[in-house]
C-alpha cells in the first residue's frame, strides 16, 4: 500500500479540475486529480468552446458584479492562450478568435444596453458587409452583424493542454473502488493507493452527487438544467455566431467544429435547445430544420446530415434558473465546485487559492507526488461527441 499526503485532491477531469489542478501546481501546492472515466468525458466535452464576455447580461441594460466579473473572461484567456497569462495554454486551439451576433430585427433597441455600458462599449463592433463572416455577406441577408469579444476555443485540445504537463498527477480510478473517509474527509483510498489531503475538492460535474453521498452528505443541493443540441454537417461555411432574438437567450448560437474528417459541423444550441428538451430527436431536427432555413434561406441544407446531442448541465441549486456566479463553497473540509460556464474556470481556481491561504494552508513539502504516482493507472482523453463517428449513424 502506497500512502501520500497532499496539500489538495481534486476528484473530477473536466476543465474546472484541470484548470485548479494546474494553477495549485505552478503555485507550488502538492495536489493530484482523479478521474473515473476520461478526461473531459462529462458536461466538458458537450460545451461550445466560447469564452463568454457578459453579452447576455449587458443586453439586460444592468451590469452587476458576477457581470463584470465574466466581462474580464476574455482577456484573461487571451492572456494565457498567448502564454502571458496566469497559465500557458498555447497548445489550446482557437476555432475563432471572436464570437458574433445578428440580428433578423432592428438590433438598435435590443443592444441599447450593450451600448449603454461602458465596460461592454469596447466588447463589440459593428461590421459591414466585407468584414462579415462568409455566412453573413450574401446578397439575401439583411440585418446587422457584430463581433464580439468572444473567443472560440477547441474543447478537445484545451482539455489536452491543461492536462498534459502535469499527466503524472492525474489518476484513473474506477469510481466503484473508490472509498471516501467520511469522517476524514481528505482520505481518497485507491486499490493500492491511499492519498490523504488537507483539503478535498469536488469538481466532477453532475457527479459531485454521488461523491457527496460517499461521503454521507446530502449537500450542497444540485441542480440539472438539460439542453438537447443539434449538430449537423455537410458543405457548411465555418460560422460563430449568436442570433440575436426576443429574449436575452440567443435564438440560435452557432459554432463550428471539425469532425474525424475534417469537415465543418454546426453545433447548435441557445433557445433552440433549451426548448427542445421536451422533443424526440426526430422533432427537434424537425424544428433545427425549419429554424435554420427560416435564418438562412439561401443556404442549401439538403445534403446535410443532422443528429442530436443532449446535455445535461449540472449547477448549484438556484431554483432551476442559471445561477449568476460560480459556487466554490466549502463545508467541513470538502469543497463543492460547479463553474457553471467553462469560461469561469479560472475564476473556481481563484477562489479556491483565496480559501486555502484563508486556512492557511501554504505549499506542503514531502516526496514529489509525479515521482510517486508515476506508475498508477491515467486517463485517456474524451473525444467529442461529433467526432464519434456512430453517432452520425
Amino acid at each position: 500500500m502506497t500512502e501520500l499526503r497532499l496539500d489538495v485532491a481534486i476528484l473530477g477531469g473536466g476543465v474546472a479540475g484541470l484548470w485548479l489542478l494546474a494553477r495549485l501546481h505552478k503555485l507550488g501546492y502538492r495536489a493530484a486529480l482523479i478521474e473515473s472515466d476520461r478526461l473531459g468525458a462529462g458536461q466538458t466535452r458537450y460545451a461550445q468552446g466560447i469564452i463568454h464576455g457578459g453579452t447576455k447580461y449587458a443586453l439586460t441594460g444592468t451590469l452587476s458584479e458576477p457581470a463584470k466579473m465574466v466581462a474580464q473572461m476574455p482577456s484573461r484567456w487571451r492572456a494565457c492562450l498567448a502564454g502571458q497569462g496566469e497559465l500557458d495554454l498555447r497548445a489550446a486551439r482557437l476555432l475563432s478568435p471572436y464570437q458574433y451576433l445578428w440580428s433578423t430585427r432592428d438590433p438598435a433597441s435590443r443592444l441599447a444596453g450593450f451600448f449603454a455600458s461602458k465596460l461592454m462599449r469596447s466588447r463589440i463592433q459593428a461590421l459591414d458587409r466585407t468584414a462579415c463572416p462568409p455566412l453573413f455577406r450574401n446578397p439575401a441577408f439583411r440585418g446587422q452583424v457584430y463581433q464580439l469579444d468572444e473567443p472560440v476555443l477547441d474543447v478537445a485540445s484545451l482539455v489536452r493542454a491543461l492536462a498534459e504537463p502535469r499527466r503524472a498527477l492525474i489518476l484513473k480510478a474506477d469510481a466503484e473502488r473508490m472509498d471516501l473517509d467520511a469522517d476524514l474527509a481528505g482520505r481518497v483510498s485507491l486499490p493500492g493507493l491511499t492519498l490523504t489531503a488537507r483539503k478535498l475538492v469536488l469538481a466532477a460535474g453532475r457527479g459531485n452527487r454521488d461523491l457527496l453521498a460517499k461521503l454521507g452528505r446530502s449537500g450542497p443541493a444540485m441542480q440539472l438544467r438539460p439542453l438537447r443540441m443539434v449538430a449537423l454537417r455537410g458543405g457548411l461555411p465555418r460560422t460563430w455566431a449568436h442570433c440575436l432574438g426576443a429574449s436575452t437567450t440567443p435564438r440560435v448560437t452557432i459554432t463550428s467544429h471539425p469532425d474525424r474528417q475534417g469537415r465543418t459541423v454546426w453545433y447548435v444550441g441557445g433557445q433552440l435547445a433549451e426548448e427542445g428538451v421536451d422533443r424526440t430527436a426526430a422533432e427537434q431536427i424537425a424544428v433545427a430544420k425549419k429554424e435554420l432555413a427560416a435564418l438562412f434561406p439561401w443556404q442549401d441544407f439538403s445534403a446535410c446530415d443532422w443528429i442530436t446531442l443532449p446535455v445535461a448541465r449540472a449547477e448549484a441549486q438556484a431554483g432551476g434558473s442559471l445561477p449568476d456566479d460560480v459556487y466554490a463553497e466549502e463545508r467541513d473540509g470538502v469543497i463543492t465546485v460547479w463553474p457553471t460556464k467553462l469560461a469561469l474556470a479560472p475564476v473556481v481556481a481563484e477562489r479556491i487559492e483565496s480559501r486555502l491561504q484563508q486556512a492557511g494552508i501554504t505549499p506542503g513539502e514531502g516526496p514529489d507526488p509525479a515521482a510517486v504516482l508515476g506508475d498508477q493507472p491515467h486517463p485517456e482523453y474524451a473525444p467529442l461527441p461529433w467526432q464519434e463517428e456512430e453517432r452520425w449513424n
